[in-house]
């Protein structure tokens, strides 16, 4: 568990925090400022509820249904109703480290004093983060549009000591008896609260920031990946010159180039393809790693602006600024959208190249040397023939996952929501991209350390791997993952190879010999 404590004021927080929460558990509390800022907007909002001219969100229905009038007597009844009848997803639930995320950032918009929610509300919200509650949230039901109104109206049943949730350790139970567990009292929702707990872009900029936290590691991992491929493919490194990489001044790939040269460091293995099979050049999938990858980087570093952004904002309709209510379309999910869906494809080229890499091992008509399929005795061995099956099959699955979501709308609400981002299904699927992303990287992992094992049994005379590869396959090992030999049960070694790689062991491993890598 996280031991650092987030503290909330007007002006947002860092996507740090945010893993901080979601993944680690680090404790949330607002700022004297924020609870000061919920205070005076609150004071807005109530002086709006005691006019007689009809207010959206405050005295009025919602949608379509905003032209009906809602008197006081009948408000309580209105937020609550809202959350219960929007609380209307179906299908498995959604990871607990994305439900705390779209939770923290949602009670992060209300700090900023612009929701006109009071200081209660808030504070609630930052109990039940505390105490490991987490609730249990169906994966579909969000257009991306009026903001993540399903996944966000689960979590605020919550609230209201309605639904199931999760604790701390993976229990489900009825909300009530979870927050009565933790003497956390069910809040009773007034003028306009319902709609602010439910109108925000969270879901999808939680699950943007956690995504760029780990496709930022595994890019790096796939440096690594490809660096130990073209040592082990005695490959030449001086594509990866900082003079030729300036030509060409994108900065994720002179980054991309500089971690595999500092992987290559020393290697006795590197520069030998013009020894056996002269060669001029190094295939694509080789020579064009930093290229790929370095794209992959500044496509990160594109949708980390875009959610730095986002982060600054508040989201709400209507809002409350400067002594006045106001409503808007800033909860439109287009700017996250596209940026998920961007993700999505680079992972996929991602794992394409490296996927191609892996097959060139195996092939022994282009692999210099190796035997074929890194088998034993091939033909009555198969080596890895099926593994790298097993990661083609993954990289076409990260084909369909990149087709963009954000390019599709289908209207809602009687027409009055007649466009929306689709950006929760951009969200969805970017996740299952990752997770196939890394597989396909632990597939090259396996696949390298293995032929750079062959190699210092039957390569060149005297030349083995450089000291990061050997560090890297040294702590491979120790992590599970299997060496040379007969053929075996390889399910196991691919599983450990995965953990290796998402746990970030392979980057820790080359870093204890090269120093940080970007």
């Amino acid at each position: 568990m996280d031991m650092r404590k987030v503290v909330l004021g007007t002006s947002g927080t860092s996507p740090e925090d945010v893993v901080a929460v979601a993944r680690g558990g680090a404790r949330v509390e607002l700022s004297p400022g924020a609870l000061a800022a919920m205070d005076r907007s609150r004071r807005v909002v109530e002086g709006l509820a005691a006019s007689p001219e009809p207010v959206y969100g405050v005295s009025t229905g919602f949608g379509a249904l905003a032209v009906r009038h809602i008197g006081p007597e009948l408000r309580t009844r209105l937020q609550r109703n809202l959350v219960r009848s929007h609380a209307a997803g179906v299908g498995p639930r959604v990871e607990a480290e994305v439900v705390r995320a779209l939770m923290f950032l949602r009670l992060r918009t209300l700090a900023t004093g612009h929701t006109g929610v009071r200081p209660l509300v808030a504070e609630t919200m930052a109990r039940v983060l505390n105490a490991g509650i987490t609730p249990v949230v169906p994966e579909h039901g969000s257009l991306g549009c009026s903001g993540d109104l399903a996944p966000l109206a689960h979590c605020a049943l919550t609230l209201l000591g309605e639904g199931e949730a999760q604790d701390r350790d993976g229990r489900d139970a009825p909300a009530a008896e979870l927050l009565a567990a933790h003497g956390i009292a069910p809040v009773e929702l007034r003028e306009k609260e319902g709609l602010a707990l439910l109108n925000g872009t969270d879901g999808m900029l939680g699950t943007l920031l956690l995504a760029c936290a780990d496709l930022g590691r595994l890019i790096t991992s796939a440096d690594v990946t490809a660096a130990l491929t073209l040592e082990a493919l005695l490959g030449t490194d001086r594509v990866l010159a900082p003079e030729l990489h300036a030509l060409r001044p994108h900065p994720g790939q002179a980054a991309s180039a500089a971690n595999m040269r500092r992987v290559l460091a020393g290697s006795g293995l590197v520069g030998h393809h013009q020894d056996a099979a002269p060669r001029v050049q190094d295939a694509y999938s080789v020579r064009c790693a930093p290229q790929v990858a370095g794209a992959n980087r500044d496509t990160l570093a594109h949708a980390r602006a875009v959610a730095a952004r986002e982060l600054a904002a508040a989201v709400d309709n209507p809002v409350v600024i400067e002594g006045r209510v106001e409503s808007n379309g800033n909860f439109h999910g287009a700017p996250l959208g596209y940026v998920l869906d961007f993700l999505a494809i680079a992972a996929a080229d991602l794992a394409s190249i490296a996927e191609r890499r892996t097959d060139r091992l195996l092939d022994r008509a282009r692999s210099h040397g190796l035997p074929p399929f890194l088998a034993e005795d091939a033909g009555v061995d198969s080596g890895l023939m099926i593994a790298q099956y097993t990661q083609a099959a993954l990289v076409g699955e990260l084909k369909r996952l990149a087709v963009p979501a954000s390019v599709d709308s289908i209207p809602t609400s009687a027409m009055q929501e007649d466009h929306v981002s689709m950006g929760w299904a951009a969200g969805r699927k970017l996740r299952r991209a990752l997770d196939a992303l890394a597989r396909v990287i632990a597939v090259e992992l396996f696949a390298a350390a293995r032929a750079l094992d062959l190699r210092v049994a039957s390569g060149p005379a005297g030349a083995r791997p450089g000291p990061a590869a050997r560090a890297i396959v040294a702590a491979a090992r120790e992590a599970g993952v299997g060496g040379a030999g007969a053929d075996r049960f390889l399910a196991p070694d691919l599983a450990a190879a995965e953990v290796f790689v998402r746990g970030g062991g392979l980057v820790a491993a080359a870093e204890a010999v090269t120093g940080p890598l970007d």
